[in-house]
């Protein structure tokens, strides 16, 4: 069994999901400003489900979408991490970097903070080549969080799992290649 990885940042730690996150996680799947860019909000059951999921794959692996706790509170606030997507998307295989924070974490740069230290990890500990994000056409603020990270557009595609009829079908595809990450990292140095 691998070694669970957390991740630590200035405001936050990334770790293992617990029982405790079960209860906030559904909350914040249930908010409809959180899911308004998915299919449809998720009932305590799948949010449950959701979570163990994530929970087992970092068991597996040792990484994945990693539970977020605010340092300054103690409270969860949502999941960040790296996930290779189980659905045959466009441009399959790849590893992705999500997120998903409560309504009230919004705003203050922690989804960008997060996300930054799953994609060190990426890069420098996993030895990764690229990562992508991609989200529905609607989601600006998702869309601003990748560009924050350095990632850049890289066209659109229908997301398989969506129907046409849907106004979510349509997703931005974006990348960060390990050569960029490492040239903006060298910049800030």
């Amino acid at each position: 069994m691998p070694q669970i990885i957390e991740l630590d940042t200035p405001r936050m730690i990334l770790r293992q999901w617990a029982r405790s996150d079960r209860a906030p996680f559904a909350a914040l799947n249930a908010d409809p400003r959180v899911m308004a860019c998915f299919p449809a909000p998720l009932n305590r059951a799948q949010s449950d489900a959701l979570a163990a999921r994530c929970e087992a794959l970092i068991r597996a692996r040792g990484w994945g979408f990693w539970a977020v706790e605010e340092k300054c509170s103690g409270h969860f606030i949502g999941f960040v991490g790296l996930h290779i997507p189980g659905a045959e998307l466009p441009f399959s295989p790849c590893v992705e970097v999500g997120w998903r924070l409560a309504h009230g974490a919004w705003g203050k740069g922690l989804a960008t903070e997060a996300a930054r230290a799953a994609l060190t990890f990426g890069f420098d500990r996993l030895q990764l080549n690229e990562v992508v994000s991609f989200t529905a056409v609607i989601n600006r603020r998702s869309r601003a969080v990748m560009s924050r990270l350095g990632m850049r557009e890289a066209g659109t595609f229908d997301h398989p799992h969506l129907p046409a009829s849907s106004p979510l079908q349509r997703h931005y595809l974006y990348r960060l290649s390990a050569v960029r990450y490492q040239a903006s990292q060298q910049t800030v140095a």
